[in-house]
This record gives C-alpha cells, structure tokens and sequence, in this order.
C-alpha cells in the first residue's frame, strides 16, 4: 500500500497532470541588438559600407566604450565566418593584438584572442576577453564582449589606454578556424583611436567610393584644366 501510494504521489507531481512536468532551466537572454544612436555620444563607432548603414546592414561595424576598467567592444559583419578588430602601432598587419569573433560548426560565436605575426594570424591562449556573447543570423556574425584597460606589460596584448590604429577585418571561417579575409586591403581607421573619444566615423566601401574623395576631385580639376588649355 505504501508503494502504491509513493507512485501515485510521484505521478501527480511530475506528470502532465501538474502541468508543469519537469523543472525548466531560465530562460536565457537574446543577444542585445547593437544601439548606433548612442555612437559619437556614449560610444566610439566605425562604420564601413553604404552611407547610412548600421550594426545590422554595415559590411563592417564596431563600437568600443568605457565601462568601469573595461572596454567593450560590439563587432558586426557580413559574413558567415569571422569578424576581428586589430590593434596597431601602424596601418599594416604585422605585430598586432587581435580580437575576433568566430562562428563554428555548431552555430556558436566564440571570442578568440590572436597575435599577427607577418600576414598570419596565431591564435594565443591567454584571452583577455569577458563577458562575451555572440550571435550568427541573418548571415552576420555579431558579437559583444569587455577587456580590461590596463593589462601587465605583454607583447601579445597591448594596453587600450594607449592610442592604436584600428584594423579592421572578416572573412570565412573553415570548422572554426579563420581564414583569409575577404577584401585584399582591409579598412584602417585613418588616425590613431583613443578610447576616451567617442567619434561616429563612416568609411565607404569600394562600391560608394565616389568622385568626391580629395583626390578624384584634383584630378577632375587637372583634367578640366589641360582640356580648356588645349582648346584654340
């Protein structure tokens, strides 16, 4: 009697008769979509694409702010593979401390630290990253994740209380690894970035590169000149 008792109350509290089975873990908190009214405001943005573009239609976006002794970085770009921010003493690729966001076969984002020597990414163990989260849809890999200010002197990781020059880069991404990225010359912000400046910086792409560039203008100018000059 006292068995069948046990298996009645058993039943009642997890069978469907409760309604609720079997206890559920929490639910867990979708990715926060990337906030570009804030850029030039309470964070610094770059933004490489179509004039106008955001965090969600940019070829590549970046956003870094101050919290406390961290910065926290949000990286989009259009590509299935990969998206990386690199620090630099110079607008080449070369002895540079990298962060990249890599989506993997299980459809993860995973925050990865890496150091380039030459033109060839190593991946190094020590990650200063925390609190990194990451996203794959709609063909982007979007991610966020902080790293502290300061760091202990290390070659591999530079102190972001400095000025670097940014570079910027994605690409695809083979069982998780990363491979080449997907422009030959990948954009670099055109002066050193201090982290205590918030700017909302645009780059066109190749594709809205126009006549207006400084230089395109000079030529228009040259060109207009010989012509008038070799008329009679």
């Amino acid at each position: 009697y006292s068995f069948l008792f046990l298996v009645f109350y058993l039943v009642m509290v997890y069978s469907d008769y409760t309604g609720y089975p079997f206890p559920t873990a929490p639910p867990v908190d979708p990715f926060a979509k990337i906030r570009v009214d804030d850029c030039g405001k309470t964070k610094g943005c770059f933004r490489y694409g179509k004039p106008g573009c955001n965090a969600e239609t940019c070829d590549y976006f970046l956003s870094y702010r101050r919290i406390g002794a961290d910065v926290e970085f949000e990286l989009s770009a259009d590509t299935d593979g990969w998206v990386a921010v690199g620090f630099s003493s110079d607008k080449k690729m070369g002895g540079d401390d990298v962060m990249a966001c890599v989506h993997d076969d299980n459809g993860r984002v995973r925050i990865q630290h890496f150091y380039n020597v030459g033109q060839w990414a190593k991946e190094i163990q020590r990650n200063p990253a925390r609190d990194e989260e990451g996203v794959f849809e709609n063909n982007r890999v979007t991610c966020r994740f902080k790293r502290p200010v300061y760091v202990p002197r290390e070659e591999t990781i530079v102190d972001l209380h400095l000025s670097w020059y940014y570079l910027f880069a994605w690409g695809p991404a083979i069982q998780g690894s990363i491979t080449r990225h997907d422009i030959d010359s990948p954009p670099v912000s055109e002066r050193v970035v201090s982290i205590y400046k918030y700017e909302d910086i645009f780059m066109p792409s190749a594709a809205y590169q126009t006549f207006s560039s400084p230089f395109c203008l000079l030529l228009i100018v040259a060109l207009t000149f010989y012509l008038l000059m070799g008329t009679p």
